[in-house]
């Protein structure tokens, strides 16, 4: 990736340059966003959607303006962006404010993040749904006849992640979608690794609800979106009711807002939404085709590299083709925890350690011994060199620890 972008991320000024590989987690943020940050601050940091003066109204436009560029990259109508905290906010929001009943059934997948598990799990003892985890396949890989075969039995909603952030293996949506809706159950849809990685096109796939957060995206933390279609929002009880999200009250009831303004309860994170605008207009600019092909071919120098050092294991599936930006592996005889500190003290590279909030997938391999992984995921800014760098860090980690175990 070309020098002028990475010019663009402060944070990669430092001296020494730091190599970060933690992608997955939070992506680093471009100087155009902080600068839309900084300019709500300094030129209208005022409340939006409420006073009529002229620091207010800009607040207000430039909010909606936000909300159309997520609108038209990602194929819903304006009134169809719901602004929450993040990708986690939004999956609550449908766990808890869609009109489940007991006994419904929520289909899942077998990897993951907790963030599509535990708000079910919670409703399974709230509510009494039953959660309903499909297993993937042994190479990690979507397994459509098991899904088949749940969902023929019935369900309320089909709620899977798009992208795994255990492995980056990116399900066949559009199949899931399709069967589905076969059979009458809409899908919502965990995008945290999805959509700052690859095109996404609602209309085209035709996904109901699809939720994700703008730090993985180049965008600041705190705001998330959970994009749908009008048919299902509207059926959805405000997860955080008051001001903002009706247009009368008395102490004997209140009548619900339009959307959007229904689902956003109270003074929003005006801010992050304005400079979530500018990550997307960043991120399009570069072009999504170009960063899923820029991942691949970082993914398959560092896969190449691991598999040549003795003693590493890599999270299927083999292919680095089929794991997006995402490489988690384990060096036996060390703890994942180690390889993450040591990578930082001796060659300032930036990785994830432990179980990534997949703590059901880990419980199902536990018996395997497998208790974690280390994880590097890369993005925009990273290169080639900077992979080759991490694999001589590696090897001379492994090779400094088989002098020390013999």
């Amino acid at each position: 990736m070309n020098d002028s972008i990475r010019a663009d991320f402060p944070f990669l000024q430092r001296d020494p340059t730091p190599i970060y590989f933690d992608n997955a987690c939070m992506t680093l943020k471009p100087r155009q966003v902080i600068d839309a940050l900084m300019e709500y601050y300094n030129d209208y940091p005022v409340c939006g959607g409420r006073s009529v003066h002229e620091a207010g109204m800009e607040v207000t436009v430039k909010v909606q303006e936000s909300r159309d560029t997520f609108a038209s990259t990602f194929g819903r109508e304006p009134h169809e962006v719901i602004f929450t905290k993040n990708t986690t906010e939004a999956i609550n929001l449908v766990a808890k404010g869609y009109p489940f009943e007991k006994g419904d059934r929520v289909l899942t997948t077998g990897y993951e993040h907790n963030s599509n598990i535990i708000p079910w799990l919670q409703m399974s003892r709230l509510k009494g749904i039953e959660v309903v985890p499909v297993p993937p396949a042994e190479d990690l890989t979507f397994d459509i006849e098991p899904f088949a075969e749940e969902i023929s039995k019935g369900a309320a909603m089909v709620s899977v992640t798009h992208t795994s952030n255990l492995n980056g293996y990116t399900i066949p949506l559009d199949d899931v979608v399709k069967l589905a809706h076969e059979n009458d159950v809409p899908v919502l849809v965990d995008g945290a690794q999805g959509a700052p990685h690859r095109r996404v096109d609602l209309g085209k796939c035709d996904v109901d609800l699809y939720a994700l957060s703008v730090h993985k995206m180049l965008g600041p933390t705190g705001v998330g979106v959970l994009l749908g279609k009008e048919e299902y929002l509207t059926q959805l009880e405000a997860l955080c009711p008051g001001g903002g999200t009706v247009t009368s009250a008395s102490y004997s009831g209140y009548e619900p807002a339009d959307l959007p303004d229904r689902l956003e309860g109270g003074l929003q994170d005006y801010a992050g939404i304005i400079a979530s605008k500018a990550a997307v207009d960043y991120l399009m600019k570069v072009g999504p085709e170009t960063i899923e092909e820029h991942e691949r071919l970082l993914n398959t120098r560092a896969t190449e590299g691991l598999l040549d050092i003795e003693g590493i294991s890599i999270v299927p599936p083999a292919d680095p083709a089929l794991r997006a930006g995402i490489i988690s592996f384990n060096v036996e005889g060390m703890n994942p925890h180690d390889i993450a500190i040591l990578l930082d003290d001796i060659g300032n590279i930036m990785i994830r350690s432990g179980q990534h909030c997949v703590n059901t997938w880990f419980d199902s391999v536990s018996d395997k011994g497998i208790t974690g992984t280390a994880r590097a995921s890369f993005y925009v800014y990273n290169t080639v060199e900077e992979v080759d760098i991490f694999l001589e860090n590696m090897r001379g980690m492994t090779n400094f620890m088989g002098g020390e175990i013999a």
